[in-house]
């Protein structure tokens, strides 16, 4: 059996008892997660401008994006709601991609429901099976598919959220190899737009297609029924040498993703290859008291590829600020917090933040390479660690190792974290009031227990 025929097979047969025993509650808390992001998409940059693309297209639907009382096609509110998921770099981590899948797997199992009864338990199953497929294709075809300057995000959640249509709408195997191939050519997504609004719009893309390549299937359109390992197909294309769908194969449930290693939730709404640095500043902000008169200078060692996708040193913008290693520390210093509005353009653009960019000395060093001899299979943001050291004017001096990002499997955010993530994010969407927004969140702490998630969208959806 050929890897896309058994990935497809996977996708039908493996069992919900097959799950790790923990794996609801781990998926139930990405959910709400991601659901929170979304919301919170609402009110970022890319709200305007995805507001005119509706309107221009003139099209009617009954698929709702969240946070509006808005509806359009399916595949246009799993484009836009996919969008506002990843529009402030909040969404969840899986380093193992490297990409953010959950936002690609909501928003394209939410538009895909069009008004038919579903349950908790069967979102529940279909993201964990989603995440399964991605993570695993992420391993098989090897971190060097980033590093070469593709967004994982568009080209390989992709395939998380088809898996999971697939497995909530009991595809059959021949039909998901060929949804497959159909998506294998619609992947995109490069780096170089890190930093701007399409960022973020290849989350809507891959969200998008993942419905397209389902429905097209659906309706009999022919693909190649081998588009991974085939010769020209999706992993002797978009990979390297390295790169073999086989790996992926033998993966596949062995163990699932949602345990080990887990997925990561995002504590700070900027570039996960900064948080190490912030909690480093943060740790030693309140360990020596300083502010941002009393810094003379601080200095952050970061592994070797930790920076390559921080490309701002002196961003002018709230998205640059989010990819930019001198402005997290500056405002870290500065401010001793971070919110939503820590990298609006009106915070990244204070001229006490500039004038804290010449003190600020940030670079890869060997030194915070490590051990780990998975290192280059490791994003910017997991690999190795990161030193902070901090010189302050009247002569005292500091310095932190973290290892681990906040947020992460080992350092996982609790419930009362995630509660007051989502808070904070619904209140971006102007439409949904407060009390709405605790009913919501009730609603999804208890997913598992739903038997339609229809209650929910509806909670999120209306003014």
């Amino acid at each position: 059996m050929g890897a896309t025929a058994a990935i497809a097979d996977f996708i039908v047969n493996t069992r919900a008892s097959d799950f790790p025993p923990d794996s609801d509650q781990k998926a139930i808390k990405v959910i709400a997660d991601t659901f929170a992001v979304i919301l919170a998409g609402v009110g970022s940059e890319v709200a305007e401008p995805l507001q005119r693309y509706l309107d221009t297209a003139r099209e009617s639907g009954t698929s709702p994006i969240l946070g509006t009382g808005l509806t359009a096609t399916a595949e246009t509110a799993a484009l836009i709601n996919a969008t506002y998921g990843h529009a402030l770099d909040y969404d969840d981590v899986l380093s193992m991609m490297p990409a953010h899948p959950s936002a690609v797997i909501l928003a394209t199992l939410l538009a895909s429901m069009d008004g038919k009864k579903v349950s908790g338990k069967d979102v529940i199953d279909a993201y964990i099976i989603g995440v399964e497929v991605g993570g695993k294709i992420g391993l098989g075809i090897t971190n060097e598919h980033y590093q070469r300057g593709y967004h994982a995000t568009g080209t390989l959640a992709l395939f998380s959220g088809l898996a999971a249509l697939a497995r909530l709408h009991a595809l059959d195997a021949p039909t998901i190899q060929q949804a497959m191939g159909i998506a294998g050519s619609m992947a995109s997504g490069l780096r170089r737009n890190f930093g701007t609004m399409t960022k973020p719009l290849h989350s809507g893309l891959a969200a998008r297609s993942a419905l397209s390549a389902f429905h097209l299937a659906m309706s009999g359109f022919s693909a190649a029924p081998d588009i991974f390992e085939a010769e020209a197909g999706f992993y002797s294309t978009f990979g390297t040498a390295a790169s073999d769908p086989d790996v992926t194969v033998r993966g596949l449930g062995k163990p699932f993703v949602i345990s080990n290693p887990g997925i990561a939730l995002k504590k700070y709404p900027c570039c996960y290859a900064t948080h190490r640095a912030i909690d480093g500043v943060l740790t030693l902000r309140e360990r020596l008291g300083f502010d941002a008169t009393s810094i003379d200078k601080v200095i952050c060692r970061m592994p070797p590829g930790g920076m390559r996708v921080l490309t701002y040193s002196h961003p002018t913008t709230g998205l640059e600020g989010k990819f930019s290693l001198q402005y997290s520390i500056a405002a870290a210093v500065l401010d001793g917090t971070f919110s939503l509005w820590s990298f609006s353009d009106e915070a990244v653009r204070r001229p006490d933040v500039a004038a804290l960019y010449d003190r600020i000395d940030g670079h890869e060093t060997e030194i915070c390479r490590g051990d780990d001899p998975q290192f280059e299979k490791r994003s910017s943001g997991s690999r190795g660690f990161v030193e902070v050291e901090v010189h302050l004017r009247d002569g005292r001096r500091d310095q932190i190792r973290v290892d681990v990002p906040p947020g992460a499997p080992a350092r996982e955010l609790t419930w009362d974290n995630v509660q007051g993530k989502f808070t904070d994010c619904a209140k971006q969407a102007s439409r949904i009031s407060e009390a709405k927004a605790a009913s919501a969140f009730a609603a999804i702490k208890a997913l598992d227990q739903a038997e339609d998630v229809a209650h929910i969208m509806a909670l999120l959806c209306d003014g």
